[in-house]
């Protein structure tokens, strides 16, 4: 039987390494939250204590905040897991903190996510009104990715890489126990298995992204992580369409961590 209870909103939140900034990034993201029209949560997962992120974020007081975390670093994918399997709500988002995302488009997301009854909501630097400033070589390799994405995996979407997205929590029960992607490429490997399990509601709404970090083209740690999400990305195509791992028939082989069991709704 459906319930009439409003839907309630959870959001997650990875952090590492950001305690000069948590604490205000947390406040703006409250400030929005509390002009949406559903109840919510917000769920701050510090990804490895190796800070003061976790007490800067502990500073935030509201009855709808809930700071968690773990000592080492494990990568934003798992941190985003982490968080997902504390939530309750009956929508689950993530956005990245640290100011480059505007809090704004949460209210635009949750719009889109009612109007087509999506099964994922997507943030898209691509989407026609979206309103995007970032470097030259960055556009480059996001449109190259992307044209990767969609010869990969069939997606319908201009633009995965975004750190603001939306599901649906029945959707995440089905595809996060099948998951294996802890660090870069963690939301394509969602997006691609929601798709290939039947959530085909997938669209992509606007963004207001504003790009204040700075990652030079020669540094190392910048290509580190191209790679890795390259090599993961390829790996989830090879699991998807070589070995079949996320079919249900391979459930036997799929590697249970107890820190991200995402637990079922109560209806």
């Amino acid at each position: 039987m459906r319930s009439d209870r409003p839907k309630l909103l959870s959001l997650i939140i990875p952090v590492y390494r950001q305690e000069k900034t948590v604490a205000a990034s947390l406040r703006s993201v409250l400030l929005e939250l509390a002009h949406l029209p559903v109840p919510y949560e917000l769920i701050v997962v510090v990804d490895g204590e190796v800070d003061r992120s976790r007490e800067e974020a502990e500073k935030v007081k509201s009855p709808h905040i809930f700071v968690t975390g773990y000592k080492s670093n494990h990568g934003k994918g798992y941190a985003v897991r982490f968080g997902m399997a504390k939530s309750h709500g009956d929508i689950i988002g993530f956005i990245d903190a640290g100011g480059d995302i505007k809090e704004e488009g949460l209210s635009m997301m949750l719009e889109h996510f009612r109007w087509y009854n999506a099964d994922i909501i997507v943030g898209s630097k691509r989407h026609p009104v979206s309103k995007v400033q970032y470097p030259w070589f960055r556009k480059i390799l996001s449109l190259g990715y992307q044209i990767l994405v969609k010869v990969l995996f069939v997606l319908n979407i201009r633009d995965s890489q975004v750190g603001l997205k939306l599901y649906r929590r029945r959707v995440l029960e089905d595809v996060l126990p099948r998951l294996l992607v802890k660090e870069f490429a963690f939301d394509i490997e969602i997006l691609a298995v929601a798709y290939h399990l039947g959530y085909t509601r997938i669209y992509e709404a606007p963004v207001e992204l504003l790009f204040t970090g700075f990652s030079s083209i020669t540094s190392k740690n910048f290509w580190r992580i191209i790679f890795r999400t390259l090599w993961d990305t390829l790996a989830v195509f090879y699991r998807l369409r070589i070995l079949h791992y996320y079919d249900n028939v391979n459930k036997r082989r799929w590697r249970f961590d107890p820190e991200l069991n995402f637990k079922i709704a109560l209806p």
